[in-house]
């Protein structure tokens, strides 16, 4: 018959008795077949007449069914005990082999699993620097290009206020307008002096136009050259804004290139970060479940090798011990025949007739009843092992030999009543050990899994509010960015306000001292002299005309008047020089208030932006530890009721004997104190 077998925490193998406990069996059996004698005998009137042969060949067959009932009750204990040895045997190796198969396989699964996991680091890093890189390159282009389409609007601000300047002049001289032209066209007068002086051109021209610029209407001389020089600065101006805005075209569209395709970076690698940081998220987890898995096999596999190795000694020693005790039980079987067969024969029964019962034999008895007696109440006062009955029973037995054997007995039970409690004091130190110790482990168990679901709550608490934080910083650099793009182009429209604020109340000052020294020239030569030298006019005063002949009075200038307009004029310049002086003030304040702005702007986005980064990364590490915790309180959460099984396992092995040990300590010392008192009455009797 097969045998299911499972493995359990121990084994203890003692199915089949020893032959020391066998033969101390033999001894009791006996015993107690003789006292049963005596005690029969003991009723009967005529107690030793009826033939007593015949009584102990009744005892003996008796003894030897019993001992061949015993055989055929070991053999089957024996047949089970080799089929659970043949069936454990062979599910403990298929075991051992599927473990020590799987094992490699878990190693050779765990490092590919691990170096996933490095590479996907690995890939992590470098895709985050690729971001960064990205990032950079897009600001230093948008700084790039910012400044060129800043000088790029400046310098075709310019050249078209130049061309449009050149047109106005070359069609005024073609129309024979000059003289107009020069009187009335001031801001379009100052523009052609800024030319004049910035072009790359000969002296020569330079002279020449500077000197049709400073005449009145009666000029007209070299018209024609001056439209051609003019003509010329036209055609090549009209050529430099052409090229400079195709090259602000391709630079513009190299940029939104260039933004584009670092966008398009940016979204990938943005993409490619989040499937990896999610892959090794999920690759961590399995190397933890096959760690975890690798190290549950290991241990189980030397516990089955272990199991193994007891159980081979166990199965391999129980056949010799089988075949020992098979052959001890039929020396006894031989020995109980060959006995029979002495005493059934009827020369030995004819013999024992006229020789038994012996007269001492029955003193004996007789002086020796009162001595049973007494060792008989001590053993009855006590309520114990059953073996103390058969010690009573061996008392009824008749001789003084009788005596030794149950001291002796006595002294075994003694000695077997002592260990028994030996054993129990180790069981109950061992349970309450075990007990406190599991306990105590299923206690602290349970404690971290309370520490990690808080820790896990605070996590997700703090997550929460680093996701806030992260979307604050990202909003403020934003709103920051915004802020400085609004102030660089107010300060943009600013500067252009200012140029030509500039230039306008440069040309009008011009146009004020030309105006004054052309009046002063006829009115006071002298101021006329310091005013064309101020502006750069180089014709000497003439002295005035010799007074009329007396036909009439002289001319009469209206120089009080003229006095009175020079001085509106001088007040004039004073004035455009102040606002000069003014718009030079207010343009360097507001030119550093815009530097201070920017540098401020600039340090906090750094300081933002770093924040940011940290934050990220610790929200990142943060979610991080938040798996962890979740996978670390699922296996406690496993452990703990794994410890609630082994404390369920101890009390189940352990309350029983907890609760009753004091009551079996008492009792047992009871018994022990009887077997004490009833040696002493036999002793005595000796």
């Amino acid at each position: 018959q097969d045998i299911l077998v499972s493995k359990p925490t121990e084994v203890k193998l003692s199915l089949i008795p020893t032959a020391a406990a066998m033969s101390q069996a033999r001894g009791l059996a006996l015993l107690f077949a003789l006292s049963v004698a005596s005690a029969m005998g003991a009723h009967e009137s005529t107690s030793l007449a009826a033939n007593p042969i015949r009584r102990v060949v009744t005892l003996l067959q008796n003894m030897q069914k019993k001992v061949e009932a015993e055989g055929k009750k070991e053999q089957k204990l024996f047949e089970k005990f080799m089929c659970y040895c043949k069936n454990g045997l062979g599910d403990l190796r298929q075991t051992i082999d599927a473990a020590e198969s799987k094992l490699p396989k878990v190693e050779s699964s765990l490092a590919e699993a691990e170096a996933r996991k490095a590479q996907l680091e690995k890939d992590l890093a470098e895709l985050k620097a690729s971001t960064g890189d990205a990032k950079d390159a897009i600001a230093k282009a948008t700084a790039i290009r910012e400044k060129e389409a800043a000088a790029f609007a400046k310098d075709s601000a310019d050249k078209t206020t130049n061309i449009a300047a050149l047109k106005k002049a070359i069609a005024a001289i073609e129309a024979g307008a000059a003289g107009q032209f020069l009187q009335t066209a001031s801001k379009t007068m100052a523009t052609l002096q800024n030319i004049i002086i910035n072009a790359d051109m000969r002296s020569a021209d330079r002279d020449m136009i500077t000197a049709f610029l400073s005449q009145g209407t009666g000029y007209a001389p070299q018209s024609g050259e001056i439209v051609g020089v003019l003509k010329q600065m036209l055609e090549t101006m009209e050529k430099d804004l052409n090229e400079i805005t195709l090259a602000e075209e391709g630079a513009v569209k190299n940029f939104e290139a260039l933004i584009a395709a670092k966008e398009k970076e940016l979204d990938a690698n943005t993409g490619a970060v989040e499937s990896k940081m999610e892959r090794a998220a999920e690759v961590g987890l399995e190397i933890v479940e096959m760690k975890e898995d690798m190290d549950d096999t290991a241990k189980a596999l030397a516990e089955d090798k272990k199991f193994l190795a007891e159980l081979e000694k166990d199965c391999g020693t129980k056949e010799g011990e089988w075949n020992e005790r098979c052959k001890i039980r039929a020396e006894e079987l031989l020995a109980i025949g060959e006995t029979i067969k002495i005493l059934n024969d009827d020369d030995a029964l004819d013999l024992f007739k006229k020789t038994l019962p012996s007269p001492s034999l029955l003193q004996t008895q007789t002086t020796l009843e009162d001595v049973k007696q007494r060792a008989l109440a001590a053993l009855k006062n006590t309520k114990g092992d059953n073996k103390l009955g058969f010690i009573a029973l061996a008392l009824h037995a008749k001789g003084p030999a009788t005596f030794d054997k149950v001291i002796g007995m006595i002294d075994e039970m003694v000695a077997l009543l002592q260990e028994e409690q030996v054993q129990d004091q180790k069981k109950k130190e061992y349970c309450e050990a075990e007990i406190d110790k599991t306990e105590d482990e299923k206690k602290g168990l349970e404690r971290k899994v309370d520490d990690l679901s808080k820790a896990q709550e605070e996590g997700k608490d703090t997550l929460a509010t680093l996701g806030e934080e992260i979307e604050a910083l990202s909003d403020g650099i934003k709103a920051l960015d915004k802020q400085v793009a609004e102030a660089t182009e107010n300060r943009k429209e600013e500067n252009a306000a200012y140029k030509e604020e500039m230039a306008a109340n440069g040309a009008a000052k011009k146009i004020l001292e030309l105006a004054k020294g052309r009046l002063a020239k006829f009115y006071s030569p002298k101021m006329a002299a310091a005013s064309f030298a101020t502006v750069g006019l180089h014709e000497n005063a003439s002295a005035a005309p010799p007074p009329p002949p007396e036909t009439w009075g002289a001319y009469k200038k209206q120089t009080e008047e003229a006095n009175g307009i020079l001085g509106m004029m001088q007040m004039m310049i004073s004035d455009v020089e102040k606002e000069i002086t003014e718009s030079k003030t207010e343009e360097k304040n507001a030119q550093e208030e815009y530097d201070t702005l920017i540098a401020d702007s600039g340090d906090k986005r750094r300081m933002d932006s770093q924040s940011l980064s940290d934050k990220e990364s610790a929200k990142a590490d943060l979610e991080k530890s938040l798996q962890q915790m979740a996978k670390e309180e699922k296996t406690t959460k496993f452990e703990v009721m794994a410890t609630a099984e082994t404390l369920k396992d101890l009390h189940m092995e352990c309350d029983w004997l907890l609760n009753n040990f004091e009551a079996r300590k008492e009792a047992r010392a009871g018994e022990i104190d009887a077997l004490k008192k009833a040696k002493a009455v036999l002793s005595g009797a000796e």
